[in-house]
């Protein structure tokens, strides 16, 4: 039972690895292939709607990332488990949001107005998830991931903010893209725990069975 929690540990942390290199190829890819493309006056989700190979990069980019994502977070609950309901809670808007990135891809632009609802849940769940995680890393003692997370999420809100107080851009490309990599730079990082902790666990278990 040891060992395949090990293995799932693992897989998870590879997962949460991949989710953002998936994520940020595919919409790279996208907006190479959309010269129409524009910071300023489109949202990301443009791209899926996009005509020729734009929309199927963008789409099932977004797709596969969440998936990866959702597999990523169910170790969360393990790991943040002791830190009452804000741990598990935490983990569950992050998994939430990863169901509501699938949706994204799944429930394109021309799909109204079920892909508005999935894009503003999954950005609002993203910033409530490293709000939450943050500070139950913070009841754990782990003072430099929780304010790591913490600082990601305040990055990953004040564009919306700046957005709502004052119109700086036609779109919302770009703090989709700051809320974005908020959540692109946390992952790997949560994930490399994640992976040294089953390195850990199985070297663990090796020198017990050696004794």
């Amino acid at each position: 039972m040891e060992q395949r929690g090990t293995v799932k540990l693992s897989l998870s942390a590879i997962c949460g690895i991949l989710t953002p290199i998936v994520a940020f190829t595919s919409i790279s890819l996208a907006i190479n292939s959309a010269p129409a493309f524009s910071w300023t006056e489109n949202a990301l989700s443009d791209l899926g709607v996009m005509p020729g190979v734009t929309s199927a990069l963008f789409n099932y980019g977004v797709i596969t990332s969440g998936i990866l994502g959702f597999i990523f977070a169910t170790s969360l609950f393990k790991i943040l488990r002791f830190t009452g309901w804000r741990g598990p809670s935490g983990a569950l808007l992050f998994s939430s949001a990863c169901i509501a990135l699938v949706s994204i891809g799944v429930f394109s632009e021309n799909v109204a107005p079920v892909h508005f609802f999935v894009s503003v849940v999954f950005f609002v769940l993203l910033i409530a998830a490293l709000l939450q995680i943050g500070i139950a890393y913070w009841f754990l003692k782990q003072k430099p991931i929780a304010a790591f997370t913490l600082t990601l999420s305040i990055i990953a809100l004040v564009p919306w903010l700046m957005l709502f107080f004052v119109r700086y851009v036609s779109g919302v490309a770009f703090p989709e893209l700051i809320a974005g990599v908020a959540g692109a730079l946390w992952t790997p990082v949560v994930s490399y725990k994640l992976l040294k902790k089953a390195t850990h666990t199985k070297c663990s278990n090796s020198k017990s069975q050696n004794s």
